[in-house]
C-alpha cells in the first residue's frame, strides 16, 4: 500500500487529473440533466480545474516549500532557495483555481493560462537538462514532463468545450461569460 501511495503522490499530476474525471463523473451522475452535453462540459472543466490547478499546485507549494530537498532530488537536480520561489508560485496558481473552479469564464481562462505559461516554460528546461545531462530522474522526465506539455492542452480543450456549450450554439460562445 505504501509503494502505491508513494507512486500515486510521485506522479501527482496524472493522480490528481484522474481524481478529477473521477470527481467530474461523479458530479454529472447526481446533477439533473445527468450527462446532458452541457453538464458534461461544465463538470470536466470545473474539476480539472480544482483538481488539476488547485488541488496539485497546493501539493508542489507544499513540496517545494516544505521538504524542497525531496522536491530537488526528484527532479535530480541540487536544491536551491528556487524550490521556494516554485512553492509560491504554485501557492498562487492554487488560489486562483479554487476561485476558479465555479468561476466565470475570464477567471478560468486565468486558472489554465498561467499554469499553462509555467508548465511549458518546465518542459522545456526539462528537456534542455535531458539533452545536456542526461538526467532522467522521474521528476525531470516521464509523467512530469509529459503532464507539463499535455495538461494545459487538455485545459484550453477543456474551456473550449465549455465555451461551445455555453447556449449560443456559436463555438466560443457569443462573449456570454457563464457562472
Amino acid at each position: 500500500m505504501g509503494e502505491l501511495i508513494r507512486l500515486a503522490m510521485s506522479n501527482f499530476t496524472l493522480t490528481f487529473f484522474v481524481l478529477g474525471v473521477v470527481a467530474a463523473l461523479i458530479a454529472m451522475a447526481l446533477k439533473p440533466g445527468g450527462f446532458a452535453l452541457d453538464n458534461v462540459a461544465e463538470e470536466l472543466l470545473a474539476y480539472f480545474i480544482l483538481f488539476t490547478v488547485a488541488i496539485a499546485y497546493f501539493y508542489n507549494f507544499v513540496v517545494h516549500v516544505f521538504f524542497g530537498d525531496v522536491a530537488a532530488s526528484f527532479i535530480g537536480w541540487a536544491n536551491s532557495p528556487f524550490q521556494a520561489e516554485v512553492g509560491y508560485a504554485s501557492l498562487g496558481f492554487a488560489a486562483v483555481g479554487l476561485l476558479a473552479f465555479k468561476g466565470n469564464c475570464m477567471v478560468r481562462l486565468a486558472a489554465i493560462l498561467g499554469p499553462a505559461l509555467f508548465q511549458w516554460g518546465a518542459a522545456i528546461g526539462h528537456i534542455r537538462n535531458i539533452a545536456e545531462t542526461g538526467n532522467m530522474a522521474p521528476g525531470n522526465a516521464g509523467v512530469m514532463l509529459y503532464s507539463d506539455i499535455l495538461l494545459p492542452v487538455i485545459g484550453f480543450a477543456l474551456l473550449w468545450f465549455k465555451r461551445s456549450t455555453d447556449g449560443s450554439g456559436i463555438p466560443g460562445g457569443a462573449g456570454k461569460a457563464y457562472g
